[in-house]
């Protein structure tokens, strides 16, 4: 009996090193994001993002906005592949030219810290990855929390203009929406929260804004705020390419903090989407905790971003290394 055990225990263990060993071979050259992709193909890369990223924000202050909106533009719409930085061309419209992307910029910064990258290290760190980080960097200059975040992705080869209007959500969608529009993708309500509170910083259009001023002011904003509002939207029909907007934030527009909450308590939210996260019974015990605690909110926050970096990234051998971001290889 003893060496009949012994047998079948051994049979036990070659099939069991049989099948991981079929496990491996079938996920070779599959890897999916990692902490420190490129320790050993390019060491240098996320401190050159970091001291680009620096540099860019202590020119342009601005800059840093633009990397936190990159990163929901692109990761919420079907995979996190910098399709957002690619270019119209004769076959294939851009995502930053539609509606929905409206107000974002900036993008020749990216390129310049993608040239600084290439500079150390040719054809290896992906513009996916040098936006996410990007944005990673730019919420730390910004006050916000310091998110350790997977890398590995590759670049995808086409836009997905026509799907923005599926994946992101307006400013005046209903809060169902909204929350069914990130609950896709895995981010749940104290998630979509902590996200909007990224309203905290940078500026709004009055494009955005001027259906809650004119004809008639909406009944939901606060009076005392109103006048600024007024001010600086002083046209019902503003036109969209001159610099006309208010800020999110009068108290810390600079700071991504904790303020944007008690702000839409107050009744002071700019969009409709604000007004609603207060409102909402689904969405409001989360406001007043996040209004009171601003750890909680960078810890919902953090967790948040970090799902959102890791929708549905190509890894491995798909997509590809773009040489410029703005362009899929074949191009050049």
């Amino acid at each position: 009996m003893g060496s009949k055990a012994f047998y079948l225990l051994a049979v036990l263990s070659f099939s069991a090193l049989a099948l991981q060993a079929a496990f491996v071979a079938e996920n070779e050259g599959k890897p999916g994001l990692v902490m420190n992709f490129y320790r050993d193909t390019c060491p240098q890369a996320e401190e050159i993002i970091r001291e680009q990223v620096k540099l860019l924000y202590k020119r342009h202050k601005n800059t840093a906005f633009s990397w936190l909106r990159n990163i929901f533009h692109d990761c919420a719409v079907e995979s996190c592949d910098a399709s957002l930085l690619l270019d119209s061309t004769r076959r294939m419209m851009s995502e930053k030219e539609m509606d929905r992307s409206f107000g974002l910029r900036n993008f020749r910064y990216l390129d310049s810290i993608k040239e600084a990258v290439e500079r150390e290290c040719p054809g290896v760190v992906s513009c996916a990855d040098i936006l996410v980080l990007s944005a990673r960097d730019g919420i730390v200059e910004i006050g916000g929390p310091y998110i350790a975040l997977k890398t590995g992705r590759r670049d995808g080869r086409r836009s997905r203009a026509e799907m923005l209007e599926q994946y992101l959500p307006d400013h005046n969608e209903s809060m169902s929406v909204v929350l069914e529009r990130f609950k896709s993708i895995g981010i749940n309500t104290p998630g979509v929260v902590a996200l909007l509170g990224s309203h905290s910083v940078g500026r709004t259009h009055c494009v955005k804004l001027v259906h809650r001023l004119y004809p008639e002011v909406d009944p939901a904003l606060n009076p005392d705020h109103v006048p600024h509002m007024l001010k600086k939207c002083y046209d019902p029909i503003p036109d969209p390419k001159a610099v006309q907007y208010v800020r999110n934030d009068r108290g810390t527009p600079m700071k991504l903090d904790n303020n944007y909450y008690r702000n839409i308590l107050d009744n002071k939210g700019l969009l409709i989407v604000d007004h609603e996260l207060s409102a909402d019974e689904r969405t409001r015990p989360y406001v007043l905790k996040m209004a009171k605690s601003q750890d909680y909110f960078f810890k919902e926050f953090s967790r948040a971003i970090t799902i959102l970096s890791e929708n549905n990234p190509l890894t491995g051998t798909k997509g590809e290394i773009r040489r410029q971001c703005s362009a899929v290889n074949k191009l050049h």
